[in-house]
C-alpha cells in the first residue's frame, strides 16, 4: 500500500518544485522532494490469473516430460553420452522449470549487443527454429533506447574525458598488474581513488575491489561470524544473502522497509539472546540497501539510525543503486536524508553503474578498513583492479565532486532527477502499477503474468526500446514487472519515444491494472504539463 516518508527540508531548489499533477498520485499532500512510495496490492483478478498460467505451464511441462520419456518428443537437453555406472549430476525435476517454463521466453534473457552501453544501444538480432533451444544470429543489429542498463549518470560512453584519461592509464601503466594487492599489484592508483571516495563519502578510509558481487558475499563474513547476528532486508540481493550465509552468523530477515518489525526482531534478539544458551548475542548488524534494485524503494534510513543507536546495532548500508544516483549532490541515501554519514558504520557500493566502470568499495572508519584489508578473501586473492578500470571512475569522481573545473557532474545529477520524475508521473498518469519512490532512477512496472514477460519485451523492442522483464524466481511468483533504468544520458525525446512505445504495448498486452489512477492514453495526457515542469 502507498506510504508516506519524510526527508529533510532545505534540499536543492530546482529538485523540491512541486509537480503540478493529473493524477491522483501527486496530487496527495507530499513533502518536499517528493518523497512518495507506492506498492499498490495486486489486484485479486491479476493474481488469480498468473497462479492459473503457472499452474497450466507446470502441467504441461508434466504432460511433454512424459512423452519425452516414452520417445514422441525429442530430448534437446544435454545428455551423458556414457551414463553407465556413474551417479547423474541433476535429478530430471530439477531442470523442470528451465527446460518447461523458462526456454519457452528464453529469447529476452542474456542478450547479446554490439556497441557501447549507453543511452542508445545495438541489440544483435538472435534467430531460432527449435523454439529457443539454440539461437542463431541473423547478422542484424537492431538500434535501440537503452532502458535496461544501470548508466545513471550518463558515464558509460567512449569518448570523452574519461574515456580519454581511461586510455592514457593503459599508457602510463598497462591493463594489468598480474598479482594481487597482498604481493606486487598495489599501484599508486588504487592509492589515490580510495583516498577520493572516501572523501566524496565524508569517511576516514575506504578500500576498493575489482567485482561489486564480492565485495559484499566475502567481506560480510569478514565482519560477523558465530555467535553474530544478521538482521536483513527480505528483499536484499543475493551477494548480501550469499555472505550472510557464508557468515556462520545467524540471519533473521524483517519486512521490507518496516521499521517496527525491525525493531521488534531487534528487541526479541536482545530479549532472548543466542537459541538454547540465552546467551546475548556478540554483535548485531543490520543490513538494508539505499535502493532496492528490484522495487525501485529507498530504505528509511533515518528511522534505520534510530534504531541502531537505541539498540547498540551496527549498520551495513549497500549502496550500489543509490551512489551517484540520489541525493542532491549524488551521494546517495546518505546525502538524500540528510544524516551524518558515521552513523553508518560500513558504507558499500558499486562503481559499475553511475560511474560507468567494474568494481566495489567498503569506506568506514580506518581501523575497520584496515581490518579488511588484511583478512578479506577479495583483497587477498583476486587480481588488482586494472589502470584503465580505476581512472574511469577517478574521472567520473572528479566530474561529480566538480574538481574538473565545469559543472557537469552536478548537471548530470539534476537532469537524472528530472528524467526519472518526467518518467514515472507519465507511467502513473496512464494508469500503470509503477512501484518505488518517486526518485528512484529503478522504475519497475507491474506485468504480473508469465506469458506476458516476454510479449513486453519483444514488442518493445520492435519499437526501439531495450528492456529487461523479470519474473519468478527473481520476483515473487505473482510479481513480474518490466524493470525501466533512467539515465542522465536520455534525452526528452527519447523518454517520449519510450513512454510512447509502453503506452501501445499496454493497450496490446493490457498493462494498465491501477486501481488508484485512471487509465488514460499518452495522447491524452495533457503534455503541456509535463514540458513545462522538465523544461523547468
Amino acid at each position: 500500500m502507498p506510504e508516506k516518508v519524510n526527508a529533510d527540508q532545505g534540499l536543492d531548489k530546482k529538485m523540491n518544485k512541486s509537480l503540478s499533477s493529473n493524477s491522483k498520485h501527486f496530487n496527495k499532500k507530499e513533502s518536499l522532494f517528493h518523497n512518495y512510495e507506492d506498492f499498490e496490492e495486486t489486484p485479486t483478478s491479476a493474481a488469480v490469473i498468473t497462479v492459473l498460467g503457472y499452474a497450466i505451464l507446470t502441467a504441461l511441462g508434466w504432460l511433454r516430460d512424459f512423452l519425452r520419456n516414452i520417445g514422441f518428443e525429442e530430448k534437446k537437453t544435454a545428455n551423458d553420452p556414457n551414463p553407465k555406472d556413474f551417479v547423474p549430476l541433476y535429478q530430471s525435476y530439477e531442470c523442470f522449470y528451465t527446460r518447461n517454463l523458462y526456454t519457452r521466453i528464453r529469447d529476452v534473457f542474456n542478450q547479446p549487443i554490439a556497441s557501447v552501453a549507453g543511452a542508445k544501444v545495438e541489440v544483435m538480432e538472435r534467430l531460432s527454429d527449435d523454439f529457443n533451444w539454440t539461437f542463431k544470429f541473423s547478422g542484424k543489429k537492431l538500434p535501440s533506447i537503452n532502458l535496461g542498463s544501470y548508466n545513471y549518470l550518463g558515464f558509460a560512453e567512449n569518448q570523452g574525458p574519461c574515456s580519454e584519461q581511461a586510455i592514457k592509464s593503459i599508457e602510463k601503466y598497462g591493463v594489468t598488474t598480474s598479482s594481487t594487492r597482498h604481493e606486487l599489484g598495489n599501484q599508486q592508483y588504487m592509492k589515490e581513488l580510495e583516498c577520493l571516495m572516501a572523501e566524496y563519502l565524508s569517511m576516514e578510509d575506504c578500500i576498493a575491489f575489482g567485482m561489486g558481487f564480492a565485495t559484499n558475499a566475502l567481506n560480510i563474513p569478514i565482519l560477523v561470524g558465530k555467535g553474530d547476528l544478521i538482521l536483513s532486508d527480505r528483499l536484499n540481493h543475493t551477494s548480501l544473502i550469499l555472505g550472510a550465509r557464508l557468515s556462520g552468523a545467524a540471519v533473521h530477515t524483517f519486512d521490507h522497509n518496516d521499521i517496527q518489525d525491525l525493531e521488534s526482531k531487534l528487541r526479541d534478539a536482545i530479549i532472548h539472546g543466542q537459541p538454547r544458551t540465552c546467551r546475548p548475542w556478540k554483535k548485531i548488524l543490520i543490513i538494508v540497501e539505499g535502493v532496492y534494485s528490484m522495487e525501485g524503494s529507498l530504505c528509511k534510513l533515518s528511522e534505520i539510525i534510530e534504531l541502531k543507536k537505541k539498540y547498540k546495532a551496527y549498520l551495513y548500508v549497500d549502496e550500489a543503486h543509490s551512489i551517484g544516483a540520489i541525493g542532491p549532490r549524488g551521494r546517495g541515501v546518505v546525502d538524500y536524508w540528510k544524516v551524518n554519514a558515521n552513523d553508518i558504520d560500513i558504507h558499500m557500493g558499486t562503481f559499475t553503474k553511475s560511474f560507468g566502470s567494474a568494481g566495489g568499495y567498503l569506506a568506514g572508519k580506518k581501523t575497520l578498513i584496515d581490518h579488511i584489508r588484511v583478512y578479506s578473501h577479495s583483497a587477498c586473492y583476486s587480481s588488482s583492479m586494472s589502470a584503465p578500470i580505476v581512472q574511469q571512475i577517478i574521472s567520473a569522481l572528479n566530474i561529480i565532486m566538480g574538481r574538473d573545473g565545469t559543472n557537469d557532474g552536478q548537471k548530470r545529477i539534476q537532469q537524472l532527477a528530472c528524467n526519472v520524475r518526467y518518467f514515472r508521473r507519465q507511467l502513473v498518469d496512464m494508469g500503470f502499477i509503477v512501484y518505488g519512490n518517486d526518485n528512484s532512477p529503478v522504475v519497475p512496472v507491474m506485468i504480473f503474468m508469465p506469458a506476458k514477460i516476454a510479449a513486453v519485451n519483444r514488442e518493445m523492442l520492435k519499437r526501439g526500446c531495450a528492456v529487461v522483464t523479470v519474473g519468478f524466481p527473481a520476483t515473487a511468483l505473482t510479481e513480474s514487472r518490466v524493470r525501466f533504468c533512467i539515465s542522465a544520458g536520455h534525452t526528452k525525446e527519447m523518454l517520449d519515444h519510450a513512454l510512447k512505445s509502453m503506452d501501445e504495448v499496454g493497450q496490446l498486452v493490457s498493462l494498465r491494472y491501477s486501481k488508484q489512477n485512471r487509465h488514460r492514453r499518452w495522447h491524452e495526457l495533457n503534455h503541456a504539463d509535463y514540458d513545462k515542469e522538465y523544461l523547468s
